[in-house]
């Protein structure tokens, strides 16, 4: 029996002497590349963090010990330490173990983590907790140097000094994010990197005090001294500034020295930061040589590193695509992105046009407020952010370009379900939190071709706020464009028994579904909104003619769509019309495969069909 199976916590951990812990960072590794390839996942990223989460789960017990991850893409190895090993073959997938932290799967999760740079406030608040109700637990806050790009850390980071809570922040400095990490911070981490270490100095000196009489007077009264010796091998660091005790850099890939760190930190019972450099995609060659392409990952050959899927041309690619040819027309055309210029599609306009494309880091609320700034100056910015990370900057777009009329465009990248990454990443909200800001007009393309006609529209045409969201992968079965500038529906098939309405990819479903009507005898009329803000009501209306059932199929969440308003101003119009409505439902939608939550969530063409056929037969 291998060391990893018999590993089920933190009391086996205990029992590992330096060697065996050696052995089980190997065999982690290799684990992960087996089980990660069979089922797609986050991979480099885990490979980077194997040596610092054995000593984590080592030097605490995460049972009553809270470790808050920061995104928490980097968790497996920590879900494999604490008893779910033989979950792995569904990682991810329907009904199987999320690919991030959730509370609900084991205790040993403190948080639900997606979103970056929350980890630090998140973690502050279990520590001021345990201190007022006057409990025993450890707090960690485990954070990436891509997250430490956000503000919120910092926010977090300057509170955390203030409040004095003893609190442990490890700051896993691995120069990535998803893409290589830009700005300031990572500069100033890459200043830290390149000294020689201090912390062994530091030890050194007071084991040696420790050994002569009144020696702890001595280093107690020698506090200036150290200050001086640890300035002149490393620089004064913005978190000493803040108040905070700094630690590091230490190897993120020593496990021992990792767990005599963690140790003494938490010995401190202070705020400390300790800081980490790991490589990502550690012990896995492919990994580590194209961290970025082994982020996420599909199935792929363990050996060669190679996918196993077939590329196909993404929604991704066509607005990659567009972006050039419209930058190559307009120099006032540029792009923002936060942190992931590959998975916008514009890691080629980054190389066409460096000084156009701007990835200010895990950042939304900033890129947000700085294309208004852009805008306001005569520049055509075009923010892509995926659904689920425009969350975030909606204050933003709010005062710092809508309220000016500003002409921003928002390129919704992962709109509606994503799949396996589940609750924290499906962009099931953001017609609803677009469709309140005045004068914001929101597209939504059902195909590549129909994205780059909106999307050249929107940027050379339009004025003021304008989004155009899509959906994570490529188009289905409708390949062509319908757009015309100045309309908003588009009828796919004639029926006079009912009609489906719906918008984007999920057409799809709805001809599906029309199709199998048809087969038993009921004709269905389907239409797609081009647009859901400001919805086309006089084009609606003229498309119903004297249909008396209406079914409103959208993939958001109830309540963040357009089917209320829709149904307000229908009824105003059409006092007889029957309205219905399938979407996600109240709940956050879980993981698994896109198919198999349309299915649990009743948006499939069967259950379309299944609808349709409810309601006519009640009307009889």
């Amino acid at each position: 029996m291998s060391i990893l199976e018999k590993i089920n916590g933190h009391q086996d951990l205990r029992h590992l002497d330096e060697a065996q812990r050696a052995d089980l960072c190997r065999e982690i590794r290799a684990f992960l590349v087996e089980h990660v390839a069979k089922t797609g996942g986050h991979l480099a990223s885990n490979l980077g963090v194997v040596e610092l989460t054995v000593a984590l789960e080592t030097v605490y017990d995460t049972v009553k010990d809270r470790l808050v991850f920061d995104v928490g893409h980097q968790s497996y190895v920590h879900k494999l330490l604490t008893g779910r090993q033989a979950d792995f073959d569904g990682l991810r997938q329907f009904g199987g173990i999320a690919g991030f932290p959730k509370p609900s799967e084991s205790q040993t999760d403190a948080f639900v983590a997606g979103h970056a740079s929350s980890s630090v406030s998140i973690a502050l608040g279990m520590a001021r907790a345990r201190t007022l109700l006057k409990e025993d637990y450890d707090v960690v806050a485990l954070i990436g140097d891509g997250s430490a790009t956000g503000g919120m850390a910092y926010e977090g980071l300057n509170d955390l000094a203030d409040s004095k809570e003893p609190l442990l922040v490890i700051l896993n400095d691995n120069e990535m994010s998803i893409d290589r990490n830009v700005g300031g911070m990572s500069r100033h981490l890459s200043q830290l990197r390149t000294k020689e270490r201090y912390l062994g100095m530091k030890q050194h000196y007071r084991d040696a005090l420790r050994k002569i009489p009144g020696g702890k007077a001595v280093y107690t009264a020698t506090s200036h001294v150290k200050s001086w010796v640890r300035r002149s091998v490393l620089p004064t660091t913005m978190f000493e500034n803040m108040g905070l005790t700094y630690l590091g850099p230490v190897d993120g890939h020593d496990v021992n020295e990792l767990i005599r760190v963690i140790r003494v930190a938490k010995e401190m019972k202070c705020p400390v930061l300790l800081h980490v450099f790991t490589q990502k995609g550690c012990g896995y060659l492919p990994a580590a040589e194209k961290p970025s392409k082994f982020h996420g990952v599909g199935k792929f050959n363990p050996v060669s590193g190679e996918s196993l899927g077939s590329k196909s041309y993404t929604f991704s690619d066509a607005f990659g695509d567009t972006m050039l040819d419209l930058a190559a027309e307009d120099k006032r055309i540029c792009a923002i992105t936060a942190a992931m210029p590959t998975g916008t599609g514009l890691l080629n306009f980054k190389e066409k046009y460096p000084d156009r494309l701007f990835d200010v880091g895990i950042a939304e609320e900033h890129a947000a407020s700085m294309a208004g700034g852009l805008a306001k100056q005569g520049m055509v910015p075009v923010l892509a952010l995926y659904s689920t990370f425009l969350q975030r900057s909606f204050d933003q777009i709010m005062q710092d370009i809508a309220m000016l009329n500003l002409h921003v465009v928002l390129a919704v990248d992962r709109a509606g379900l994503v799949g396996e990454d589940g609750e924290t990443h499906h962009g099931a909200f953001d017609v609803g939190f677009l469709r309140q800001i005045p004068g914001m007009q929101i597209w939504c393309p059902a195909s590549c071709e129909e994205l780059k006609d909106m999307l050249r529209w929107a940027v050379k045409d339009c004025t003021g706020p304008v989004a155009v969201r899509y959906p994570r992968g490529g188009d289905g079965e409708i390949a062509r464009s319908n757009f015309e500038p100045g309309k908003g529906v588009h009828c796919h098939r004639r029926g006079k028994d009912a009609v489906i309405l719906t918008y984007g990819t999920l057409t799809n479903e709805a001809m599906k579904s029309a199709e199998a009507l048809a087969q038993q005898g009921v004709e269905v009329k389907v239409l797609r909104l081009l647009t859901v803000s400001p919805l086309p009501i006089r084009e609606i209306v003229e498309h119903l003619d004297s249909c008396r059932n209406l079914l409103i199929a959208e993939e958001t969440c109830t309540g963040s769509g357009i089917h209320e308003a829709l149904s307000w101003e229908l009824m105003k119009q059409l006092p007889d019309l029957k309205i219905h409505a399938l979407d996600l439902g109240h709940n956050f939608v879980t993981h698994g495969n896109i198919r198999k939550l349309y299915e649990q969530c009743g948006l499939d063409s069967r259950s379309m069909t299944k609808t349709i056929l409810e309601v006519l037969e009640n009307e009889n």
